[in-house]
């Protein structure tokens, strides 16, 4: 399980060698949850908690991985161990593939896949909402057209067409909001993506989703022994989680679907959120809302993946170790070369 420590004034420390969280009720009293460490994989931490050094001590003993995130759920650090997740061989090869036909290769893949994962669940919204047919269908031709560009792109390198690559992502994108937006209960509609901040529910919703998986994802990326930050079509600047950002983009259609079911069947309402300046944020009634229903989707309900029936959780760590595999297997006569 992942705990995730959203109260305000939320105090994590060691009791009886169990994890012990405290917080406050609305009437003032103290309120304690303990958790065996051996059950805990992860313990996100958000802005106005504070946990204990033994706490700390107890998670690295256990490989529990601490992550601190802000209030919209974007992470800005955690709490791991020193060691790498396996060979500095995978750093290797991931660096020298992020330069040549190979990285391309990759990238090509993973934004193929998101595309794919976002015409499925329009066609899957489209089983259910026959007077929307004529409108889905075209979003539908109108993807599937822009899959068959990024298909046809050929370079020696990512840099020679990642203007290109963004642009059809992002075209992809625009459209597929679009379509999600147009099907869902008129008081729930949003124009467009938003972040920092969500100008909506449903985009405030949708970016702390978002932040959650960008915790498992670098970490799923660092178990396989891989490298976060060097990423093949997102710039490498400063301090950036390039890779990161690359690796997620298949599963950024777990976040939307979890999300969209929410608003879809209206378990969202005026309560879970709170204005900001200029936007919307999750209050803690928002996020405990969407952390249990993400929680549930990533590792409790099971897929169909690679001919194995998975946790998506799973899923996601399985295909970060398959990455690093293949890039060790497509280039063996850089890992025995010194350096």
């Amino acid at each position: 399980m992942h705990l995730h420590i959203n109260t305000y004034g939320s105090y994590v420390h060691v009791k009886e060698a169990m994890f012990e969280i405290r917080k406050r009720n609305e009437q003032g009293e103290v309120e304690k949850q303990q958790f065996a460490a051996s059950r805990v994989k992860g313990i996100v931490m958000t802005t106005g908690s504070a946990l204990s050094t033994d706490a700390i001590r107890l998670a690295m003993q256990h490989n529990v991985d601490l992550l601190f995130v802000e209030h919209d759920g974007s992470p800005v650090g955690r709490v791991w161990h020193s060691k790498l997740g396996s060979t500095t061989k995978i750093r290797k090869t991931q660096l020298v593939a992020s330069m040549g036909p190979e990285g391309l290769r990759w990238v090509k893949t993973w934004v193929l896949t998101k595309m794919g994962n976002q015409a499925n669940f329009i066609k899957d919204l489209k089983k259910h909402r026959p007077q929307h047919t004529d409108y889905l269908e075209d979003k539908l031709r109108r993807l599937a057209a822009l899959s068959l560009s990024v298909q046809s792109l050929e370079a020696e390198r990512v840099s020679q067409v990642a203007d290109t690559l963004r642009g059809l992502e992002g075209t992809a994108g625009r459209l597929y909001f679009e379509t999600l937006s147009y099907v869902l209960p008129a008081d729930y509609r949003f124009a467009g993506r938003s972040s920092r901040p969500a100008r909506d529910a449903f985009n405030a919703f949708l970016n702390y989703a978002y932040g959650i998986l960008y915790g498992r994802v670098e970490k799923a990326l660092l178990v396989a022994g891989l490298d976060p930050y060097v990423g093949f079509l997102h710039r490498d600047d400063y301090n950036q989680l390039s890779m990161v950002f690359d690796f997620i983009e298949p599963y950024r259609a777990w976040a939307d679907e979890t999300v969209f079911r929410l608003f879809s069947a209206k378990k969202v309402n005026k309560a879970h959120t709170e204005p900001l300046a200029q936007g919307v944020t999750l209050n803690a009634e928002g996020k405990a809302l969407l952390v249990e229903a993400f929680g549930r989707f990533l590792d409790q309900d099971s897929i169909r993946h690679r001919g194995r029936n998975l946790l998506r959780g799973v899923a996601l760590q399985a295909d970060a170790h398959q990455f690093a595999n293949a890039l060790l297997s497509q280039a063996p006569s850089l890992t025995d070369q010194p350096c």
